[in-house]
């Protein structure tokens, strides 16, 4: 069965309606996500991400699964999380969330009324440089924390360092639309980079992942192990939640789809992240981290070579931080 954009957005609609129904809690709920765009799937696999909103409650993160293509990734929020609406302008993540996003279930018009607060002076220079150096400030606290860790935590070391890369990109192309997603963060970044005026940043962030080490097929030969790990990861409790079971596929076929594009290297941060997530779960002495090892150890991820990425990790967070602070004069002077 195809799946199309149509078909994702009325499995939307029906979860909001039946959700709604059964819980006369819920306050409001919209849709976000790549579902939006012209193009959710990737590797013909989608996820539809829907956040449900409560007069009260906690924050929560549910994944359900209905097919191996088609996952629900549903958030819970209390309507705390989302006042004053005007703070969102500035918050990286949920201010482009809720911007673009559409409304499902809204009686009361808690959606309406937030969204429109956003909206208001969204697109200031102000307000994006601020969404965009939040950004920079959580990428250098993870390059901090990479550089105070012991080499006795090689997995969380290359998390910490591969976070930080995700980060730091994001800064950069938050300067011209929402952040980009996990799997699509090398598909998108070079027009992204361009964009903002430093087409240079996908090459660097390439360079820093050791894209030059390793062709397509090598690292299309590391699937089954970094299946394997994927799959053992599941029977942990502390497993972090891109780790859910339902979202396997969802990494899977799109890292395959990318190995075979004509940009193969677009895979690599994908596959190395959620990896390196599930090495970090499982115990340090688990069957699975050799062959993990072995692809760091080739990409130049490792030991005295982390410490050398790290550095260039450092000088890739300045150039970031030159273009957040000129953007604005730049922007504006175009205007």
């Amino acid at each position: 069965m195809e799946i199309t954009r149509q078909m994702l957005l009325k499995i939307a609609e029906e979860t909001a309606a039946k959700r709604v129904l059964a819980n006369p809690e819920i306050l409001a709920v919209f849709l976000h996500g790549a579902i939006l765009g012209e193009q959710p799937l990737l590797g013909g696999t989608a996820d539809v991400d829907l956040t449900f909103i409560y007069e009260q409650g906690f924050a929560r993160r549910e994944f359900l699964r209905l097919t191996d293509e088609v996952h629900l990734d549903i958030n819970h929020h209390p309507k705390d999380k989302y006042q004053p609406a005007r703070g969102l302008r500035i918050d990286p993540w949920l201010g482009p969330t809720v911007y673009y996003c559409r409304s499902l279930h809204d009686p009361k018009h808690f959606i309406d009324f937030t969204q429109a607060s956003v909206r208001g002076m969204f697109d200031e220079v102000e307000n994006v440089t601020a969404r965009a150096q939040a950004l920079l400030e959580e990428a250098r606290q993870e390059w901090q924390q990479c550089r105070d860790l012991t080499h006795e935590s090689i997995p969380q070391q290359v998390d910490g360092f591969l976070r930080a890369l995700f980060l730091a990109a994001n800064a950069a192309a938050s300067l011209t639309g929402p952040p980009i997603t996990e799997r699509r963060l090398l598909l998108d970044l070079p027009q992204r980079a361009h964009a903002c005026g430093r087409p240079g940043l996908y090459a660097g962030v390439l360079g820093l992942l050791g894209a030059a080490h390793a062709d397509a097929q090598t690292v299309c030969d590391w699937l089954p192990a970094w299946e394997a790990a994927f799959l053992a990861a599941q029977t942990l409790a502390n497993r972090p939640p891109p780790l859910h079971a339902s979202r396997r596929h969802y990494y899977q076929r799109a890292i395959q789809a990318m190995l075979q594009s004509a940009q193969p290297q677009n895979a690599y941060w994908l596959l190395l992240y959620t990896w390196t997530q599930a090495i970090e779960t499982l115990p340090p002495d688990s069957a699975h981290q050799p062959a993990w090892v072995q692809a760091g150890d080739q990409l130049n991820l490792l030991g005295k070579h982390l410490e050398n990425k790290l550095e260039g990790l450092d000088v890739l967070l300045d150039s970031v931080a030159e273009v957040l602070g000129s953007w604005g004069k730049e922007y504006l002077s175009a205007k």
